[in-house]
């Protein structure tokens, strides 16, 4: 893994690809979508005002207005897309209409797993999970990336 040069997100990126290796998808899901969201939330922190410490707050959560005000500074945010989402420039743009990463965020940290219920068996299982979270795997590798090459230019912490 890049070096991400800070330990208020690096570790759930991790812990997610762990918890995803043992299929436990719900937690695994959550880690790495809270890794991205802290991530963005750190940088933009740190851009803004450097001299306070972290520990101040840092902001809103994930949404597509944290994610407009990233790409503002230049973070590109379009590995976040998830494949077939052909229209997340116009609606990141948007206050109500999520963009789909954000919507996983949401939807899975208030527990809400209705998107994903085997329709055919009426039910839900972690395992309804595994296709998003293979998706939600490979957008995160391309944000780490990301996020590292913006932070090590941009960052001087």
């Amino acid at each position: 893994m890049l070096k991400l040069g800070a330990a208020e997100f690096h570790w759930h990126f991790t812990q997610g690809f762990q918890a995803l290796d043992q299929d436990l998808y719900i937690p695994g899901a959550i880690c790495l979508l809270s890794g991205i969201e802290a991530s963005i939330r750190v940088t933009l922190h740190q851009i803004e005002q450097p001299d306070l410490p972290r520990s101040e707050d840092l902001g809103s959560t994930f949404s597509n207005s944290l994610l407009r005000q990233a790409r503002e500074v230049g973070i590109n945010t379009k590995t976040l897309q998830f494949p077939g989402e052909t229209d997340f420039d116009q609606r990141v743009q948007t206050r109500n209409d999520h963009v789909r990463i954000v919507q996983l965020r949401h939807n899975l940290a208030h527990g809400n797993v209705l998107d994903h219920v085997n329709r055919d068996l009426d039910l839900f299982t972690p395992e309804c999970l595994r296709e998003v979270c293979s998706d939600l795997q490979g957008s995160t590798k391309e944000w780490i990336a990301e996020i590292a090459n913006f932070r090590s230019s941009n960052i001087t912490t």
